[in-house]
């Protein structure tokens, strides 16, 4: 083996942090096979490689013995004291065998266990590189598209987006920019693999991350996220500062923050609503954009029963029962909603109903 390769492989210690000892190792580990596979034998042997200079040596390691019945693993004491005068029984004489023409197959074995080495340590930092960025949000380039899954370049890996991970009716061309929440990150035997969602939650709250400079600061927390992809979300904030309105940073000035986000999720509405620790204001403004009259707190059934004006019932239970349910996962609290008439007949008047509850939430279409 030739000083080049000596070079090479502190070339590569230094650029792809793979350690040079390891690479030694793993080649005089190869070098065995190779050894016993290219020449047919059973001996037990250690292969030895400079690491200064690179040459390699071949040796043959036998049992020091009073009689020899195995001339491939065992060698008589005579014969070892030839070699080392110190030998004793059961000592392991080492007697050097290296082939003539080893030095070809060594280079070919060296060259394939460093190439592995090399594409392993890769894999393992890309790994490393986005375990990190496990439910955060990337930025990729749509390269391809079979029957279930789109493949999307990350730059130096390929993550998977199923297509069952997209929003109803959201398609995407060839060489589309697109931006998607990392579910998953696993180390495999082909390497790392990286899978997308278009309709997780955590991509409506890192969106929000990106575009409004009071979540990302702390100052502004999001405190729950419910979402149906594609149709309809809400998202709970809450302000750590009194001076700074939550529902407001996250509207943003004449309503762009949130609109580059709706945009972003294809025309996707957002309800953001004020967080609060009162359950029966918390859960009236969940159920934005509908006015609420009373809200009733069950603590044991973890259950609010909701009055509403007649002509909000509609509106307050949503298509097929949609912002109710959001509002249910928004607050994981059991919500059950009536008409103020309905409340009325099955309930009697408990107290006279005043006007609308203050209400703090904006709905964006």
């Amino acid at each position: 083996m030739s000083m080049d390769f000596i070079e090479a492989m502190n070339e590569l210690e230094r650029e792809k942090g793979i350690s040079k000892d390891v690479l030694f190792e793993a080649i005089e580990a190869a070098l065995i096979s190779s050894y016993k596979r290219n020449f047919n034998t059973a001996q037990n042997v250690r292969v030895d490689m400079n690491r200064n200079t690179g040459a390699i040596k071949v040796f043959a390691r036998k049992m020091v013995v009073e009689e020899v019945l195995d001339e491939r693993t065992e060698i008589s004491v005579s014969s070892a004291r030839e070699i080392n005068p110190h030998f004793q029984l059961e000592d392991v004489a080492e007697i050097e065998v290296t082939p003539r023409d080893f030095g070809r197959i060594a280079a070919q074995t060296a060259k394939q266990v460093v190439t592995q080495r090399i594409r392993e340590a890769e894999r393992g930092l890309i790994y490393n590189a986005f375990i990190d960025k496990e439910e955060d949000i990337v930025t990729g380039i749509v390269q391809r598209q079979d029957a279930r899954n789109i493949y999307v370049d990350l730059g130096k890996v390929e993550a998977v987006l199923p297509l069952t991970e997209l929003m109803p009716n959201e398609k995407f061309n060839m060489n589309e920019r697109i931006k998607a929440y990392i579910t998953k990150v696993e180390n495999t035997t082909k390497g790392p693999q990286i899978v997308l969602s278009r309709t997780h939650p955590g991509l409506l709250k890192r969106l929000f991350e990106l575009e409004v400079p009071e979540i990302f600061d702390g100052v502004v927390e999001i405190r729950s996220v419910a979402r149906e992809a594609g149709f309809r979300s809400k998202i709970a904030v809450y302000s750590r500062n009194a001076e700074v309105d939550p529902v407001g940073s996250c509207v943003g000035p004449r309503g762009l923050r949130v609109q580059t986000i709706v945009n972003e999720l294809r025309g996707e509405k957002i309800d953001i609503v004020r967080y609060s620790e009162s359950v029966e204001e918390y859960v009236a403004n969940a159920l934005s954009p509908s006015k609420v009259l009373e809200v009733q707190v069950f603590e044991e059934e973890k259950m609010a029963r909701v009055i509403v004006p007649d002509y909000q019932l509609s509106l307050a239970i949503g298509i097929k029962g949609q912002n109710a349910r959001l509002a249910a996962k928004l607050t994981s609290w059991k919500i059950d909603i009536k008409s103020e008439t309905q409340a009325e007949e099955e309930f009697g008047r408990p107290r006279e109903l005043g006007e609308e509850m203050h209400q703090d939430s904006v709905s964006v279409d």
